[in-house]
């Protein structure tokens, strides 16, 4: 493959941006009447409005280009047909199949996956059904009241989201708590005001032995034990999703409450595998099928819709566009919706874990950016801390902002001032207000220079009808493709994670090293070295 910046395409953008760097979004939409129409797409339950872009019919004309010169469409039919495009752990994925319709096939060293997937998510809904029902009982008779699921990473961010996304159709006579966490404080919280008899936890690790899920579940273990006085209670309020059959039924969980799933499902892309089976006890086995219809809605869109419509590819080159040529280092995710209070940080992991990456799918170094950094908060909440600098700090932060038509509460009144700051702070990004102005709004002259806003700060508005299960499923495969097309364009793999691994195996290290008794021998630098003794002394 040709090195990326090497190609006609990215040579060209490069040109093009020189030229339209100083073009200002109010000179862009003066001239362009049709631009807000032009510049917008729809599909699966989402629109996208990317009008507000600095970009012209020549710009996505080049971006296209250089998704066809990089060869997206090809990696993503490769993704589909299950070949194994995680080249460094040399596995295929396939989270695809995760919310694929029964009958559909999709094979991987030569074995229809669907089959396996759906007898997984059978399971999960009969079990779901006994909690939700009261049917399935804890040790002492009682109906569980409490689901505590344990996690990290993507075992813990999907789950903690889409509880919160969809509380509206959650069953409120239970209550979803998540630990994540090896800082003891997060267990406490968790399980202070509890009655154990009443409690399920559910641990999702792959191989069952994740440092800090194990930690927090043997924790939970100890904890549940005490306060009934059995180890045999364990079998009636612990269920696992993991691999390790042998590690899990040791742990002392019944079989029939294990739920497994597959190496070609990377944790960050797991939401709506066995790792979602707390959101399905929450909002119901019909919603979770919904919620995956959502997803499927979206892997059809990207697999069919022509390039100049297609949603994720769009937003995937748009990122690329910003992080490349314009420079900009993060991107603002600001869901205009409490219930999406832990999307951006859901997406943290998604895209800054899948695209933070150095080389390329040779080895080879990278000459320029990859990855942005992803954060964000809810609207209306970020209007009143860092909006600030986006409208008049030195800093380019492209932003999404995500509404929904529908509110999900009876405050009507209340939603149509929300919607009105989303649209209005998209508005003030892009146009700003200028000296003449506020000179016309009768702003005194010695206040001019300081509320001066000069725009031309980029958005891409995504709308949807509510907040649903089918629209969040959507919703995260718009976002889970996006990432995918911007790996593909950077010809990096966005499906290992090797930079987790070297801090857990230096934790692992140092564990023993912090224990009470004789001062080991410290092999560390100067500075780790001088920090755990100060540890041990100030720990006694």
């Amino acid at each position: 493959m040709t090195a990326l910046i090497a190609t006609p395409a990215w040579q060209a953008l490069k040109a093009h941006y020189a030229s339209i760097e100083g073009v200002h979004l109010r000179t862009l939409f003066d001239g362009d009447p049709g631009r807000a129409e032009r510049f917008s797409a729809e599909g699966s339950g989402i629109f996208l409005d990317y009008s507000k872009n600095r970009i012209t019919d020549e710009t996505l004309r080049l971006l296209l280009r250089l998704a066809d010169e990089r060869g997206v469409a090809q990696r993503r039919d490769a993704m589909f047909a299950g070949e194994k495009i995680n080249a460094t752990e040399r596995r295929a994925v396939l989270h695809v199949a995760l919310r694929a319709p029964s009958g559909t096939r999709i094979e991987t060293d030569g074995a229809d996956v669907v089959p396996g997937v759906h007898k997984v998510l059978d399971a999960m809904a009969g079990f779901a059904t006994r909690v939700r029902s009261g049917a399935f009982t804890g040790h002492t008779g009682k109906r569980i009241r409490t689901v505590v699921n344990i996690g990290i990473g993507g075992s813990y961010l999907g789950p903690a989201m889409a509880y919160r996304a969809l509380r509206p159709y959650s069953d409120r006579s239970m209550e979803f708590r998540f630990v994540a966490n090896v800082d003891g404080a997060d267990f406490h919280e968790a399980t202070q005001d509890l009655d154990a008899a009443e409690t399920l936890f559910i641990v999702s690790s792959k191989t069952f032995t994740t440092l800090e899920t194990m930690t927090n579940a043997a924790t939970a273990r100890a904890w549940l034990t005490g306060k009934l006085g059995s180890d045999a209670a364990v079998a009636k309020h612990f269920a696992a999703v993991s691999t390790n059959i042998a590690g899990v039924t040791t742990f002392g969980i019944d079989p029939a409450n294990i739920f497994g799933f597959w190496d070609w499902v990377g944790g960050r892309y797991s939401m709506d595998s066995a790792i979602g089976l707390s959101t399905m006890i929450a909002i119901g086995p019909e919603n979770y099928r919904a919620m995956l219809g959502g997803f499927h809605a979206m892997d059809r869109h990207f697999r069919t819709a022509p390039p100049e419509r297609n949603l994720p590819l769009l937003l995937g080159l748009l990122t690329v566009w910003y992080n490349n040529f314009f420079g900009a280092q993060t991107v603002g995710v600001m869901p205009y919706s409490a219930h999406l209070a832990r999307f951006p940080a859901y997406l943290q992991q998604l895209q800054m874990e899948s695209n933070g990456k150095h080389v390329d799918f040779g080895g080879n170094p990278v000459d320029y950016q990859t990855g942005p950094v992803i954060w964000g908060e809810p609207g209306t909440d970020g209007q009143h801390s860092f909006y600030q600098l986006l409208h008049q700090g030195t800093k380019l932060v492209p932003c999404d902002m995500i509404g929904f038509c529908q509110p999900l509460s009876p405050l009507t009144d209340q939603h149509d001032l929300l919607m009105a700051n989303l649209f209005a702070q998209a508005e003030a990004l892009a146009f700003g207000k200028t000296d003449a102005e506020l000179k016309a709004d009768g702003s005194p002259d010695f206040q001019r220079p300081y509320r001066v806003m000069e725009g031309n700060r980029p958005t891409n508005m995504i709308l949807a009808d509510k907040l649903d299960p089918a629209t969040l499923g959507s919703l995260v495969a718009l976002y889970e493709h996006s990432v995918f097309t911007q790996g593909a364009i950077w010809a990096i793999d966005s499906f290992d994670q090797w930079g987790v691994e070297l801090g857990k195996a230096l934790a692992s290290r140092i564990v023993p090293e912090l224990g009470r008794g004789a001062e080991p021998d410290l092999t560390h630098d100067a500075s780790t070295n001088a920090l755990i003794r100060r540890y041990r002394r100030l720990r006694g």
